[in-house]
């Protein structure tokens, strides 16, 4: 059912991954495998859904100015945990809207959540589509003919 909402919290602690961290790669793969498995672990319960949009929310652990997109890498790692756990089919543009990263309030020894919201396309009876959307569908510009 499309506009349900899910809050992923993840544990207080995590090491996370940064985007201006300069890992070597044994390293990474051990911080982004602890992180797919917190983000299976969290999410179990969760409904399969066909198309989500996700605010990763980070919050810090004071309230020292912070670039919420350098923590891509850990929210593409949880991502990848919503795949594992079957939350969603596949992290692609068809099936995820975001990860949109924000930064949430203070939290003792910092902590990410997963807004997710279930943005599935609604199903008609008998794959009809409404007349009010046909409508407004024949008066797209990328239709009007030229003149």
């Amino acid at each position: 059912m499309p506009g349900r909402r899910f809050l992923v919290r993840l544990p207080p602690g995590l090491d996370l991954l940064n985007a201006n961290d300069r890992l070597h790669h044994h390293q990474r793969a051990q911080k982004t495998r602890a992180l797919r498995q917190a983000a299976r672990f969290a999410s179990r319960g969760l409904p399969k859904l066909d198309r989500v949009h996700v605010i990763g929310v980070f919050h810090p652990q004071d309230r020292r100015r912070r670039d919420p997109a350098n923590w891509y890498p850990s929210f593409k790692a949880l991502l990848d945990g919503l795949v594992d756990q079957g939350v969603i089919e596949d992290d692609d543009h068809t099936r995820l809207v975001g990860p949109d990263m924000r930064i949430g309030e203070v939290a003792a020894g910092a902590r990410l959540a997963l807004h997710i919201r279930d943005i599935s396309p609604l199903t008609w009876e008998n794959n009809s589509v409404p007349g009010e959307i046909l409508a407004r569908r024949s008066l797209s510009p990328h239709r009007m003919p030229i003149e």
